[in-house]
């Protein structure tokens, strides 16, 4: 199915946000406009400074815009309760982020089974959908290690199959290959690839790294907080 025969998952209007910095008004982001079609990797790319993570975390609900929509499967969110959003987010988003964000004292498999967690999922489907996840990210030998004995490589890995355990409709990266090698940010690019291809889950990557900006499918250049270009991918 063509884009244009779809609805976007994401579709941003007019947006802006604006920051107090010492008396002066500071455009994050400056009056910015995209759609997200589902089954797509994006990526949202700029130097640092160009507003791209305030972006990010205004598509995910985490901010709120100081002007203009951000609307989510046919929701806007500005309109949402923080209840609804928090809901939102726990159950049709998943996260990945630059300094992995897993929790030090729980093991591979207990990170994993956290957002389940908070879903109340029964222990047998949690249980299942947690083994099938490191099973995709080709790390069940390594379910009871804790962030500390595995590789930067590995804990992104973790972080990915976490997100994934929760069956998200999309997926949010502010830059996952931040930390990493360029051999190991390849093989994160392959698996976020594999999400899209073999899950048809939708995934946004936010980042400065090449290597993203040659993968993705759709690619929003960012600058000084506004949208400058868009390129696809032949």
């Amino acid at each position: 199915m063509s884009q244009a025969q779809q609805e976007p998952i994401i579709r941003v209007q007019h947006l802006h946000r604006i920051f107090q910095l010492g008396g002066a008004d500071i455009h994050a982001v400056n009056d910015v406009s995209l759609e997200i079609f589902p089954g797509v990797m994006t990526a949202i790319v700029g130097r640092s400074g160009s507003g791209k993570t305030t972006l990010l975390n205004l598509i995910a609900g985490l901010d709120d815009p100081t002007q203009g929509e951000v609307w989510l499967d046919g929701d806007r969110l500005d309109q949402m309760s923080p209840q609804d959003r928090l809901v939102m987010r726990r159950d049709r988003i998943g996260f990945v982020f630059q300094t992995f964000g897993l929790l030090p004292l729980l093991s591979a498999e207990e990170n994993i089974g956290v957002p389940l967690r908070m879903r109340r999922m029964p222990r047998g489907e949690r249980q299942n959908r947690v083994a099938k996840a490191l099973e995709w990210v080709a790390l069940s030998d390594r379910a009871r290690h804790r962030p500390y004995e595995l590789s930067g490589g590995e804990q992104q890995r973790v972080a990915l199959a976490r997100a994934m355990a929760a069956h998200p409709r999309l997926i949010l990266a502010d830059e996952p290959t931040g930390q990493l090698d360029s051999q190991t940010g390849r093989l994160i690019l392959d698996q976020l690839r594999r999400f899209v291809e073999e899950q048809q889950i939708t995934v946004v990557v936010v980042s400065h790294d090449p290597q993203v900006m040659e993968e993705a499918d759709v690619v929003h250049v960012l600058r000084d907080g506004r949208l400058v270009d868009t390129r696809y991918k032949a």
